[in-house]
């Protein structure tokens, strides 16, 4: 695009609140417009942060004609359906994660970048945590050697969320743990096998059919020796808080701290067992990014002046993500990862190139999750990625 500056919609307000003061220090975007169903809400919000154009109503702002791109953060559910009205409205697309619950869904979101030359971002955080920059740094460097396995897994306990995530199957939400193993090395999926474990209450389990407290997955990597492991658990295992991921290498080895805030561990081959094993701080990346969001990384909007006077009024009126101001994990969001994930998208779209990740490779990651659902219910039976979430050899 030949803008000097883009004009965003964001689209939901819980977690969507996030990225408001992010957008309105970036020297590239115009934080120009805002979408909740709630009036009264959407103008809390919108004094708080000084946003005039607002809607109720996500159509009204596919017909706007400043809007040069949507951010949508709203029920799971609605990721797929809504992708395919904005970009069937010419609108560029950034969707938290995931890209849909529907392979067919996915399919569409796919098919609709390729034919309008439209771009499309899955906003997967993991991509652009400083852990995971900093286990990319390694390899790249050489210093993890060849890698020889990958894992990943994402523990929540979601009782009590509202909307689509009561009984969700564990896999259908596991972006956060598959992306970093495919990523890392530039992969993707080919097939994928899944096996369920343990049973969740009856109450929750008849809401999607899903009786399994975990899904485990192993996913062969397409064009490649490697094969990657990731389980997840989102209802009735006892377990705090965790995305994890794993990199075994030749020469070292990376893996995410057991208990949250412990840090990382780096393993080195070929010296004595007890110095082989070292803790690590992930460093920052913020000088990947426009010095105007650079403290994005490390502080929430509550630390920065403009926005002191919010911590009183709240910025987060139906509680829905509350927990990414107040739990110490996602303070400075999710790893750092919101002022990068912003940056992205605004560059791919100046420069007129693909994001990171783009439409395929969104699907695939998200496919992988699905299928991963549709082989535990099938025992475990290998399920092939559709073609359209394959890259073009």
């Amino acid at each position: 695009m030949t803008k000097d500056k883009l004009n965003v919609a964001i689209i939901g307000l819980g977690f969507g609140t996030q990225f408001i003061p992010i957008y309105q220090r970036h020297p590239q975007a115009n934080m120009y417009a805002i979408c909740r169903r709630s009036e009264s809400e959407l103008n809390l919000i919108g004094d708080a942060f000084g946003v005039e154009k607002r809607y109720t109503n996500f159509e009204d702002v596919l017909t706007d004609p400043d809007v040069d791109y949507v951010h949508i953060n709203t029920p799971i559910k609605t990721h797929g359906p809504m992708s395919i009205a904005a970009l069937k409205a010419g609108k560029h697309v950034m969707c938290t994660v995931p890209m849909s619950i529907s392979v067919d869904e996915c399919r569409q979101i796919v098919e609709l970048v390729q034919e309008t030359d439209l771009k499309y971002m899955m906003a997967e955080t993991v991509l652009y945590s400083r852990e995971y920059f900093y286990a990319k740094e390694l390899y790249q460097k050489g210093e993890l050697g060849k890698i020889q396995f990958l894992q990943g897994s994402h523990h929540q306990d979601m009782d009590g969320w509202p909307d689509a995530w009561p009984g969700l199957p564990p896999m259908l939400y596991a972006t956060h743990c598959i992306s970093p193993c495919l990523a890392i090395i530039e992969g993707e999926a080919e097939y994928v096998s899944c096996f369920g474990s343990g049973t969740i209450r009856d109450d929750l389990a008849r809401i999607y059919g899903s009786p399994y407290a975990v899904e485990t997955a192993h996913i062969k990597l397409r064009n490649s020796d490697l094969t990657a492991r990731v389980y997840r658990s989102l209802f009735d295992a006892a377990r705090q808080y965790r995305e994890s991921f794993d990199v075994f290498g030749e020469k070292k080895s990376i893996e995410w701290p057991l208990v949250e805030g412990e840090g990382l561990v780096l393993h080195t081959a070929k010296i004595p067992q007890e110095e082989m094993t070292e803790r690590v701080i992930a460093p920052d990346y913020a000088s990947l990014l426009p010095e105007e969001i650079q403290p994005f990384t490390t502080k929430t909007f509550l630390d920065l002046d403009e926005y002191k006077h919010l911590s009183s009024e709240g910025a987060d009126p139906d509680g829905t993500h509350s927990h990414l101001i107040t739990d110490p994990g996602s303070l400075e969001g999710h790893g750092g990862s919101h002022p990068h994930l912003v940056h992205e998208f605004i560059s791919a779209l100046i420069e007129d190139r693909d994001p990171f990740p783009n439409a395929v490779l969104s699907a695939n990651i998200t496919c992988v999750g699905i299928l991963a659902h549709e082989s535990a219910l099938k025992g475990g039976k290998r399920i092939h990625l559709p073609d359209f979430a394959l890259r073009t050899e």
